[in-house]
């Protein structure tokens, strides 16, 4: 049965939305060329469009050609504001951008971890505030958040995670009830990472792989066919509780200690740079984590140094590169445990520690997999790192606006 006038104009109007969120800006023209679309049809759907003040005029092609150049059309990004948090246990970054994702605001703010419940969401609550003003932003139509532990698939709320502060629970309500009217979302924090490098990373020509999260904490993200895989309680992922062998213990239902967390979180990464008597920050967080990678990768390379690479040095380059054979060796444990069961072909070291190994580390992972496993898989360095979960979040906001903004309405 052929689709009525009304559904075939909602389709095309969804199309050329689509096109100008993903292109920019383009002409009639262009839209034309690019849908299919006949002249007359897309000249009907530019006046639909621009009547619902989801599109305007923002410029001329530059075309050379006869007469006037041709308007070129883009969507109306002040049409709604969004948010975008990435909330760690010691804080929250927050984002504030328009509906194509252009950021105008953004704030971090720390909260100690002595902090109570109430205090603790009014400092996070306060900054999505105020970056909002800063934005320019009278309301926020879409709030998006990136969060470690696992989301009720059924609810999609923050269920309960040892180690992890009661704030992080509470923060997605109180938003709710303070911002009336915005949608809040909340996601995994790696969810959201892999997201992230499946659309502007590490993984953009990847419709299967896993991301591995190395960062303050570690997770895994798995995308199937392009479909990003939550599991049947919303853990996909949680490998950090893996058990696997040289820790000594095992996991428990809400300690992961003992587990994969043991051998690569950034307390294990820490403490392994010590053994090598390399130099390690006061605080082995997502960024020290990264500084002390990326340290021993240029003690390896040369790169960024003035020493010579570790093959023809002794001493701290040696050491370096002992402590990064070391890492990729546990990294590969936990990493062939998902390829045995997945066979993704593809696996994103993720997070700010996958990201400061850069192919380096990354190299020394897929060698070791390919030891290990029978099955070919490339092994890549995150592009984006800690800041993926934050550009998820933003992704996730905007498509979620545009989804509600660009639905199928009464256009004629």
């Amino acid at each position: 049965m052929p689709a009525s006038p009304s559904t075939a104009r909602a389709i095309n109007d969804r199309l050329a939305l689509r096109l100008l969120q993903q292109e920019g800006p383009l002409t009639a023209g262009q839209l034309k060329q690019l849908t299919g679309l006949s002249r007359p049809t897309v000249a009907d759907l530019v006046e639909r469009l621009t009547a619902a003040g989801l599109i305007t005029v923002v410029g001329e092609s530059g075309e050379q050609r006869r007469g006037p150049n041709a308007r070129l059309y883009g969507i109306v990004a002040d049409r709604a504001h969004l948010a975008a948090l990435d909330v760690r246990t010691g804080g929250v970054f927050v984002l504030v951008s328009d509906l194509v994702g252009r950021v105008l605001a953004e704030a971090s703010v720390p909260i100690g971890g002595d902090a109570g419940t109430g205090p603790a969401v009014e400092q996070a609550v306060a900054a999505v505030e105020r970056t909002a003003k800063e934005a320019g932003a009278d309301r926020l139509h879409t709030v998006g958040i990136g969060a470690p532990g696992l989301i009720d698939p059924a609810t999609g709320d923050l269920r309960d995670s040892g180690g992890l502060p009661a704030w992080h629970r509470s923060l997605a309500a109180a938003l709710q009830e303070r911002l009336p009217g915005a949608r809040v979302t909340v996601e995994n924090e790696t969810n959201l990472a892999a997201l992230a490098e499946q659309r502007e990373g590490a993984a953009r020509d990847r419709d299967t792989f896993v991301l591995l999260w190395l960062g303050h904490g570690v997770g895994a993200a798995v995308v199937l066919d392009g479909t990003l895989r939550r599991g049947a309680s919303g853990g996909t992922g949680e490998i950090g509780f893996l058990p696997v062998p040289g820790t000594g213990s095992l996991p428990s239902a809400r300690d992961c200690d003992g587990g994969f967390h043991s051998l690569t979180g950034a307390a294990a990464i820490g403490a392994l740079a010590a053994e090598h008597g390399l130099p390690v920050p006061a605080a082995m967080d997502g960024p020290g984590t990264a500084v002390v990678i990326r340290d021993a990768v240029a003690e390896v390379t040369g790169e960024g140094s003035d020493s010579p690479p570790a093959s023809d040095a002794s001493g701290a380059g040696r050491s370096a590169e002992r402590f990064l054979h070391v890492l990729a060796d546990r990294i590969a444990v936990g990493a062939a445990s998902v390829v045995a069961v997945l066979d993704p072909g593809c696996v994103v070291l993720g997070g700010e520690a996958g990201q400061a190994g850069g192919a380096v580390l990354a190299g020394l992972v897929e060698e070791r997999l390919r030891r290990m496993s029978p099955l070919t898989t490339e092994v890549r360095a995150s592009i984006l790192g800690g800041a993926a979960v934050l550009r998820g979040a933003l992704l996730t906001a905007r498509d979620r606006a545009q989804d509600d903004l660009f639905a199928p309405q009464d256009r004629n």
